[in-house]
């Protein structure tokens, strides 16, 4: 399907993080045994014997317990006890949302806003990094994306670590894929307030060029992710991790049925509304796309600072974004 192009689309550079992992070794103690003087009377103990110990002396230098990883804010799960609240952008590309600049400034912002939509839930502010940025133009492998320099992953993994927060790396894969893509942060993925966003509508098929065809993924695609990250999870005892895909028409993915779309253990799913435009459109949008939800996918609701203000004439406020149902759990400011 031919569509105009929704954003402007940014510049160019490379990728990957490699992070450290540390671990624990205990030293056993040692125990000794003293000589002992045979008596003339086997029965007999003269006063200036020693006594064998038959018991080992207590172990003193044994290993510390084991001590769970937890999420920023505390516990191992995500849903129902968090509401995830987060901004989306990349350096240097204000277009592609606010989480961009002095991201000491943003996360003030961030905050501030998250605040609203507290409503029984513990909040956890999000940093949805895009990592893997879509291109207009073909690039020197021809894939139609750039990565961000490994840099500016670890920037936004300080700043949503002082924020307490996590930080979600979004994967526009061009005409690469989303696995390869997401394979090239395996090193960052290891930690346990790191987790995934991936975009369809920017999966480019065949010689598809971005910006003027949607793209599109499928449930057995995301499902190979999801399996990717659970595993992760479980070799390195992580807490839950989100991953998220964005959605903006049934088109951009294909297979959603819950026989196709399955459960991934420490993998919470979050399918988020990517719809622009008037507030009753947003909202017809949203009613739309979650009636083909699976069972045990969690909602998700994307705004835009600029397009929703300059199109639909207004964004929508916290409280009308909390009246959807599904009540989203994750809601996103681009």
């Amino acid at each position: 399907m031919s569509v105009g192009v929704r954003r402007a689309l940014p510049i160019a550079a490379p990728v990957r993080v490699i992070l450290l992992a540390f671990g624990l070794a205990s030293a056993p103690g040692a125990c000794a045994t003293a000589h002992t003087t045979a008596s003339a009377n086997p029965r007999a103990t003269p006063s200036n014997t020693t006594i064998a110990s038959t018991e080992p002396p207590e172990d003193t230098t044994a290993a510390p317990a084991h001590v769970a990883k937890e999420l920023p804010r505390g516990g191992r799960t995500l849903f129902p006890d968090h509401r995830l609240v987060g901004f989306c952008g990349t350096p240097g590309a204000p277009a592609l949302g606010a989480l961009q600049g002095n991201l000491a400034t943003i996360t003030k912002t961030l905050e501030a806003q998250a605040a609203h939509y507290a409503k029984g839930r513990k909040l956890l502010p999000v940093f949805e990094l895009i990592a893997v940025v879509v291109q207009g133009w073909p690039g020197p492998d021809g894939k139609y994306r750039r990565r961000v320099d490994d840099s500016v992953v670890q920037d936004y993994l300080r700043a949503a670590r002082q924020a307490k927060g996590l930080l979600l790396l979004n994967i526009q894969p061009g005409q690469s894929d989303f696995v390869t893509e997401v394979k090239t942060f395996e090193d960052v993925l290891r930690e346990p307030d790191v987790g995934l966003a991936l975009d369809p509508e920017w999966a480019m098929k065949g010689k598809q060029r971005p910006g003027v065809f949607y793209g599109q993924t499928t449930g057995a695609i995301l499902n190979e992710v999801a399996d990717y990250l659970s595993k992760i999870i479980a070799d390195n005892d992580l807490p839950e991790k989100p991953l998220v895909f964005h959605q903006v028409n049934r088109e951009v993915l294909s297979g959603e049925s819950e026989s196709e779309l399955t459960s991934h253990p420490g993998v919470a799913l979050i399918k988020s509304v990517d719809g622009l435009g008037p507030v009753h459109s947003k909202i017809e949008t949203y009613d739309y796309l979650m009636k083909t939800m699976p069972h045990g996918v969690h909602p998700g609701f994307k705004l835009f600072f600029d397009e929703d203000v300059r199109i639909g004439h207004g964004l929508m406020t916290p409280s009308q974004v909390l009246a959807l149902r599904p009540q989203p759990e994750y809601v996103m400011y681009e």
